[in-house]
């Protein structure tokens, strides 16, 4: 796998043979750290790309302290200067989209495109926090006293501590830290072990902005395990947030551990995404969402469509032309541009889909299309799997649960009223759609009555959110917003401020309290 075109690639992103695993986020703040190596390998082929020292408790230590300082320097520079260095941000991310995209294929096995796509997702996010840091606006209320004012106002809330998993090892940190950091705090970035070589490439792409700036400790990466740094992050005081992207039970630790010392918690866990299909839906288009939907990043998006309810009148018209569509599918190397679907994170990724698989047909399913692995020339050490497509009941147990695989479920309904029923009967709630050419089920579907999740689409499918419209979802996902409209708002701390101006002091509600005799 390291053929000198990837040495190149590597070298030109200033990442070596063995990287350091911790640094406050400066050109020269990387520490000499001192934990255990952790081998970053390629899901292309398996081969080993380079190796990581990973950061001690010591060295997350050093830095927490750190950034904690800097934090105290920088919520003192005014919102539109901030503003200013996270465009600057935006730009030079920009200057490397193709470099820092093909490392996102290199490690995380995204195809090319999806690689690139989810650079200028940071891009875009920095466009985004630039204009926000102009924007970061409290309300002023009327009071019931005389001769008083009232308003509210947004203050930073400290270092907030930023959990991502391998799926999206650029965008999520982006999220987070462009927005976040025009809110004004300092950030603890602590990436998926199986794609610390993006966060490397991350810090060093963003280095000459800190220097730049002056504002080293601002942007801090610690690489590193659970025990190491994982849970000192979840405990520590130091963090009033702690965003976390990963899966359901990994939140349910996030979230009992950091409310345990009164802590926030940003999360963004599993989805169980389905798109409605009503008899008058335009089917080439519907068939399409539904297929990126569920092949896109090889089915390993939160947003990944999992379940299609398609109505039983157009139910085999549908099936036949999704299914025409997978037979088109080219499975393989990411790195090539003809590549639609690349390989699953790991042999663990393709052992749960395989298991998946075959609790559906134990539960009555019937496999229509596709779930083989497949053994490629070259590429025996990825892990290669055809998308499947299972006809299903709603109620089966593994339909309930997310598999972070290319399974798509085919589940029959009747009317508009039970397909809902099926939509949100699961513990998940993330992402939705409809395709549908009329008002009547459209706005149902957008109604109390309808969707019950953080996002819903109609004639789109549910996965490839724009950054302007906040992102997250209920239940099982977590309730977590982030990116767009006034996600902002979990970064920072709201006071409401009340000014007497007059010379009298009355109280609230009309309470008296005053002595009974005058003192000298």
């Amino acid at each position: 796998m390291r053929d000198s075109r990837i040495t190149s690639l590597l070298q030109r992103l200033g990442i070596k043979e063995t990287n350091p695993g911790a640094t406050t986020g400066a050109v020269n703040g990387w520490l000499n750290t001192s934990g255990t190596p952790l081998v970053s390998c390629s899901p292309i082929d398996g081969k080993p790309i380079a190796r990581v020292i990973q950061a001690s408790r010591q060295d997350y230590e050093a830095v927490a302290d750190r950034a904690v300082s800097a934090f105290h320097r920088f919520k003192m520079m005014p919102a539109p200067m901030r503003g200013e260095i996270i465009q600057e941000i935006g730009r030079v991310l920009a200057r490397h989209k193709e470099d820092l995209g093909l490392l996102i294929t290199l490690e995380a096995g995204k195809i090319i495109s999806e690689g690139q796509g989810e650079v200028q997702e940071m891009v875009d996010i920095a466009g985004f926090a630039t204009g926000l840091s102009r924007q970061l606006y409290g309300r002023t209320m009327h009071s019931e006293r005389p001769a008083h004012r009232m308003y509210e106002q947004w203050h930073p809330l400290g270092l907030v501590g930023i959990i991502t998993a391998f799926n999206f090892p650029a965008a999520v940190w982006s999220w987070n830290a462009l927005v976040s950091g025009a809110c004004g705090n300092a950030h603890l970035f602590k990436p998926s072990s199986s794609t610390p070589l993006t966060a490397i490439a991350i810090q060093n792409i963003i280095a000459p902005v800190v220097d730049r700036y002056d504002i080293d400790g601002i942007f801090n990466l610690v690489i590193g395990d659970r025990n190491e740094i994982g849970n000192p992050m979840l405990s520590d005081p130091r963090i009033p947030l702690i965003s976390a992207t990963g899966s359901t039970s990994m939140g349910r630790h996030v979230a009992r551990t950091v409310a345990s010392r009164l802590g926030r918690s940003l999360l963004e866990l599993g989805g169980n995404n389905a798109i409605i299909i009503e008899p008058d839906a335009d089917l080439d288009m519907a068939s399409d969402a539904a297929l990126f939907g569920a092949v896109g990043t090889a089915g390993q998006r939160c947003t990944s469509t999992r379940r299609i309810i398609v109505h039983k009148g157009i139910k085999p018209q549908f099936c036949d032309l999704l299914i025409r569509k997978y037979q088109q599918i080219t499975i393989g190397n990411p790195m090539e541009e003809k590549t639609l679907m690349g390989p699953l994170i790991d042999q663990g990724a393709g052992t749960a889909m395989a298991d998946a698989i075959r609790e559906a047909l134990g539960q009555g399913g019937t496999l229509l299309y596709g779930g083989d692995r497949l053994t490629l020339k070259g590429l025996e050490g990825g892990c290669y799997v055809k998308p499947a497509i299972i006809e299903a009941r709603n109620h089966y147990p593994i339909v309930q649960q997310e598999t972070f695989a290319p399974i798509l479920y085919l589940i029959e309904y009747s009317d508009l009223d039970q397909a809902l029923v099926l939509h949100n009967d699961v513990p998940q709630g993330l992402s939705s759609a409809i395709f549908t050419g009329s008002m009547h089920a459209q706005e149902t579907f957008l109604s109390h009555k309808g969707s019950d999740c953080g996002i819903a689409n109609v004639n789109i499918g549910t996965s490839g959110a724009e950054i302007g419209g906040a992102f997250g979802g209920e239940k099982e996902t977590g309730g977590g917003r982030e990116a767009g409209s006034d996600a902002w708002k979990i970064y920072m701390r709201r006071q409401t401020c009340t000014i007497n101006w007059g010379r009298d002091l009355p109280l609230a509600q009309g309470v008296r309290f005053k002595p009974s005799a005058d003192l000298p």
